[in-house]
């Protein structure tokens, strides 16, 4: 299905001028590889915290996430002392969630191994085909901590690396339109949704962030103007 359809659906919705502002910033390869791995750890973690909670909890106490974990600096988190996680379990600075505390360390390590290959974690971001985005998201599932789903498309989105989020609003659309029968999770599902937004790219030349944050645009049309569900 051309992704024409999508895009004049989302512009009657919400005009030019409203679409537009929200479609999400894209940052260049050089700018992905000027980033600190610092900078990665950290939103990293944000997302990973946000998950499941309030996400402007999480915003407005973020300074103090900050100062708790002096800077995210994966060289230090990779070898943490055990006494220093059990400290921040008591800190009221951040959210006391023990299971995602744990989740630094692991991340930094992976983050410091990815940048003896690559120069730096950015640079493996630069480097990685957005053609291939769930390849990268099985990657991040497997060798980070709570990186599964849509904490790491979030993640992907927030540091500007050009990707799709699988919004509830995302899969209405692509289920509607019979782009997409099985989970989002199988491995079936994310070659449906790769191979969809892969052709739409080619189509277009929209950066994949913004064929998304269009298409999330679409799906609450009124239900006659709905294109009829799979059963499932």
């Amino acid at each position: 299905m051309k992704f024409e359809y999508f895009y004049e659906r989302a512009l009657a919705r919400k005009g030019q001028a409203e679409m537009t502002a929200r479609l999400p910033a894209v940052r260049t390869p050089e700018q992905l590889a000027a980033q600190e791995d610092a900078y990665y750890l950290g939103e990293m973690t944000r997302c990973i915290f946000r998950a499941g909670f309030v996400w402007r909890i999480i915003d407005h106490k973020w300074p103090g996430f900050e100062q708790a974990f002096s800077g995210f600096f994966p060289l230090y988190w990779q070898q943490v002392p055990p006494e220093r996680l059990e400290q921040l379990a008591n800190d009221t600075r951040i959210i006391r969630n023990w299971q995602k505390i744990e989740t630094v360390p692991v991340n930094a390590r992976m983050i410091v191994e990815l940048a003896e290959e690559y120069g730096s974690f950015g640079q493996f971001l630069a480097q990685w085909p957005h053609q291939q985005q769930a390849e990268l998201l099985i990657y991040l599932k497997k060798h980070g901590s709570r990186l599964a789903g849509a904490t790491a498309q979030h993640f992907l989105r927030r540091v500007g690396w050009d990707g799709y989020v699988l919004s509830p609003d995302v899969l209405t659309a692509l289920r509607n339109h019979q782009l997409l029968d099985s989970s989002p999770t199988s491995q079936r599902g994310l070659k449906q949704i790769q191979t969809v937004f892969n052709q739409w790219h080619d189509e277009t030349g929209l950066p994949f962030s913004h064929l998304s944050r269009i298409l999330s645009m679409t799906v609450d049309a009124l239900p006659e103007e709905r294109a009829p569900k799979r059963a499932r």
